[in-house]
This record gives structure tokens, sequence and C-alpha cells, in this order.
């Protein structure tokens, strides 16, 4: 039998974890993911948790308006996963430019604001208010699984997504990153028409929509009835929509943040294999707080023994001819 050939190890400096994602420059390929970290301050609590950790910060998902958000229940475990119900409870865009920008240490992590609205103007209204604020970038929250009205419109329907995001292009000039619902027939052409529309990075991807049953009460366990998925059980639909949007996104060289269900270091690299630049960190987060300083180690160590000298050359480096 033909021994397998083992990989070279990478002779030059150690390998850096550093990268560059929509001229934004990231001290790691680790992103938290909106509404896992509140408005960037929660894991600083955290004792032996730092933002220095991580590439970026995405802020809890911001409407023009506060939101009290859904009826409980809004959380809920599930096999392998979390099915969660908030309903973007937020202050609103103005008392979060104004009140809750100014006490993050934007020296430690690039942090990027979670834009959503129920109609267009929303969207570009909360969109120019960030503009003229501190903040490195926008995710526009086209899919959000948990409210009943904006966001899964918008998201589900390719033509919606990218009248979203040319409006949103044209109010701001800071990187602009769309984020994909997974819940829809054709994300590659969702993500082709936002790229089109002016979008610079893509957020691949959103929970997917589910519900859990108390039997006994033969009830809904979520107020809100349906919520979205997330954790491990999605990390295999998460990992295909990823590899799928790349084919697309790679022609215009539009970076990808690849999410779902990423827990260990072997999650992240296969999404970085498949074609993402950065990788979120979320649902983990709520009972490893210490997973990013993991995931760091854990990728460093593969570039050095795969001979790659930076994240940026393991990027969609997945073989799949036979």
């Amino acid at each position: 039998m033909a021994s397998i050939p083992q990989p070279t190890p990478y002779a030059g400096p150690a390998p850096s974890l550093r990268t560059t994602f929509c001229g934004l420059d990231f001290a790691s390929p680790i992103v938290l993911l909106s509404g896992c970290v509140g408005f960037g301050e929660e894991y600083t609590r955290v004792e032996g948790f730092s933002n220095r950790e991580v590439g970026a910060v995405a802020l809890k998902g911001t409407t023009l308006n506060p939101r009290l958000g859904n009826p409980p229940h809004r959380v809920c475990e599930t096999p392998s996963g979390m099915i969660n119900a908030i309903g973007l409870q937020n202050p609103g865009a103005e008392a979060v430019v104004k009140k809750i920008l100014p006490t993050l240490d934007f020296a430690e992590t690039r942090f990027l604001a979670n834009v959503s609205g129920s109609t267009i103007e929303e969207y570009v209204e909360v969109v120019r208010r960030f503009d003229d604020s501190p903040i490195d970038g926008m995710e526009i929250n086209i899919s959000c699984p948990n409210v009943k009205e904006g966001g899964v419109q918008f998201g589900n329907y390719p033509e919606m997504s990218a009248r979203v995001v040319e409006a949103c292009r044209r109010a701001t000039k800071k990187p602009i990153i769309t984020k994909l619902s997974p819940n829809q027939t054709d994300i590659q052409e969702n993500a082709r028409r936002c790229i089109e529309a002016g979008t610079d990075g893509l957020s691949v991807i959103n929970t997917i929509m589910g519900m859990a049953v108390d039997v006994h009460a033969r009830r809904p366990v979520i107020g809100n009835v349906q919520g979205g998925l997330s954790g491990p059980a999605i990390k295999p639909i998460a990992l295909l929509k990823v590899w799928q949007v790349y084919q697309v996104a790679k022609q215009h060289k539009v970076p990808i943040i690849g999410q779902g269900g990423i827990t260990t270091v072997n999650d992240a690299l296969e999404f970085i294999i498949a074609g993402a630049s950065a990788v979120g960190i979320g649902t983990s987060l709520f009972y490893d707080p210490h997973v990013c300083r993991k995931i760091n180690a854990g990728i460093a160590a593969y570039l050095a023994q795969h001979g790659f000298a930076n994240v940026a050359d393991l990027v969609g480096t997945l073989q799949t001819g036979r």
C-alpha cells in the first residue's frame, strides 16, 4: 500500500492569524456573532477573556426605534443546538451610537454594527446613524428568522435582498457585510444579487427556522412559536452553504464570514477550507467562554504543520475532484 504523503512543515516565520476582511485588519479570523455577546461588553466580564483575541465583534441587532422583543420563553435547548427568538430587543440606533459605542475600546478589536429593519427606509436610516459613528463596519441583517415582519421577507427573496443592500450602500462608505438566510431556495443567486448591489462581504449563514413543543402543555416552548436554530446541529448545512456561496463570491473577491455550529478548531478549519475568510463563533460561547483562545491556537498550529504562512492562504483550498 502506498504511503500517505506527509505535509511539509512551514519553515518560515511563525504563521500569522492576522487577516484582512473588507479592508479591515483583523487580529484573528474569529468574529463574535451578533446576539451572542450583547453590545460587546458581556464577555469582557469573564475572567481571562479579552476582545483582543478576536478579529471583530458584531454588536446586537439594532433597529431605528427601541424594541422590547418577543414574549418569553425566548430560548430553549435542543439536541446539539439551541432555538432563540429574542425579537431584536434593543434600545434603538440613537442610544447605541450615543451611549454604547463611546464605552467600547476600539483599540482592542473591530466592532461591526448589526443593522435590522422592517422597511428599506428603516434600514437606510439606521445605516446613516452608524455611518456618522466610529463603528468599523456594518452587518446588514436581511435574514432574521425570529421577527414576524421585515427581515425574513427581505432575506428570502433575491430581488428584495438586493434592494436593501443597494439602498444601504448609497447611505454609507463603511464596509457592508450582508447576512444571508439559509431559509431560501437559491442562496447562490441571493449572494450574486447582493454582490451586484454593492455588498463588500457576506455572512453565511443565519440561523435555521425551527420550533420545539412542550408535550405536557401541548404548546410551543418558544413564545414566538418559532425561532432560529443554532449550534452544532446546523453545522453541515452551514458548511455546504458557505461552499456554495464561495463559488459565486470568489469571482468577485468578496470575503465570507462562515458561521453555524463552530465549536472546535476542526470546525473552524473546515469553514476556512470551504471558502470562509473569517469564522463566526456564537452558541459555543455560552458554555465555553474561552473557546476563541483554543480555536486561535489550533489554527496557528495547523498552519505551521501544513506549510501555510497565514489564514488567507488556506481559504478555499477544498479539493473536490477525484
